[in-house]
């Protein structure tokens, strides 16, 4: 088989993988550097059939694609997004105990009953910090003590109009915490001689300093999930797209072995 006609080969196979590449949208950068390495192996293939034959160059082409694939999958771990801690802090979720905002709604209503101890922070008895401290790390978020540091954690949710169940609203003053748990109510522990119960919010915005959320809501973790989801069936498979390639070039070695 004459170099010219290698070409036009190489120039076909180039032309039908890019028509099937083109209906992908948002290709990932994993299929990105795969297209890139399948290039220099049809080039690597191009001079070893020039100079070896055949046979040689089918063996080149291999190795290049598996060089490749290697890269590939080393740069998607290297790039993976990190676990978010499970520590609270200021201006961002603690996403990494999985824990959503229902799910505080949840734990802290197996404490209700439980009596107002100040300091309290176990089912003998709890103040309202001990009960949100409590709370949280029974879902594997490390929260801190008082009222004031608390009020410093996680996001601020701007009004109670965009309040969701878990989220933490601390009046003006920091002299208390309470838990919301949607429908106009909160959890709380009041003060002494009461004991951790679930009432009407009695707060206004003007009453508020902060509302603050710490894990992220019932429905944004949904829509996270959704959109993972989305992702993992829309995106094309780097694999799938060397493997096309490669059958590609033992088809070009074939007719030259031919």
């Amino acid at each position: 088989m004459s170099i010219d006609a290698v070409l036009s080969r190489i120039s076909e196979i180039r032309s039908q993988i890019e028509t099937l590449q083109s209906g992908t949208a948002g290709t990932a950068a994993g299929s990105a550097a795969a297209s890139s390495a399948a290039a220099s192996t049809f080039a690597d293939a191009l001079a070893t059939q020039s100079g070896a034959g055949a046979g040689s160059g089918l063996g080149t082409a291999a190795g290049s694609a598996a060089t490749a694939a290697g890269t590939t999958g080393a740069g998607a771990a290297s790039t993976a997004a990190p676990a978010t801690s499970v520590d609270a802090g200021r201006g961002t979720l603690a996403t990494g105990s999985g824990a959503t905002g229902d799910a505080v709604v949840a734990a802290a209503k197996k404490y209700l009953g439980v009596p107002y101890v100040f300091g309290g922070e176990t089912r003998a008895g709890m103040d309202c910090s001990g009960l949100v401290q409590t709370v949280f790390k029974d879902l594997g978020v490390t929260m801190p003590r008082v009222v004031p540091d608390q009020a410093d954690m996680g996001v601020a949710v701007p009004s109670l109009a965009q309040a969701q169940p878990g989220d933490l609203i601390i009046p003006k003053g920091e002299g208390h915490i309470v838990i919301y748990v949607g429908d106009g109510k909160v959890l709380h522990a009041p003060h002494p001689g009461k004991d951790v119960r679930i009432v009407d919010n009695w707060y206004k915005d003007s009453d508020i300093a902060t509302i603050r959320r710490i894990v992220p809501s019932g429905q944004e973790a949904a829509a996270t999930s959704a959109a993972q989801v989305a992702r993992s069936v829309g995106a094309p498979s780097a694999t799938n797209t060397t493997d096309m390639q490669m059958a590609a070039l033992q088809s070009l070695f074939a007719g030259s072995a031919a």
